[in-house]
């Protein structure tokens, strides 16, 4: 019994190893460009939504100000984001120089 439950340990521990590193080569960069790309679409909607709170004046602010209740904790976590980062252009340069 000694042996089988060494290898069933030996076959978990393989297993777990395997998982962790299917998980770390392939999953996780997917899954960072996934977000880095959603995150990038809905900056260009808000952006195209609302342009005056950067300064660029736009004649659909007053519709779109409509739809300020309804996003407006995304609508403030965008600002920061955005003020953050130097640039739209910087964010999307740096997908292409690592």
């Amino acid at each position: 019994m000694e042996l089988a439950d060494r290898i069933e340990r030996f076959r978990r521990t393989l297993r777990e190893w395997a998982r962790g590193l299917y998980h770390g080569m392939i999953t996780h960069p997917a899954y960072e460009k996934i977000e880095k790309e959603a995150e990038d679409i809905e900056d260009a909607f808000m952006l195209a939504c609302f342009p005056d709170a950067f300064g660029i004046p736009s004649p659909v602010s007053y519709y779109t100000a409509e739809l300020l209740p309804y996003l407006e904790d995304a609508f403030e976590a965008w600002e920061r984001r955005l003020w953050d980062r130097g640039s739209y252009i910087e964010r999307k340069g740096q997908q292409y120089h690592f």
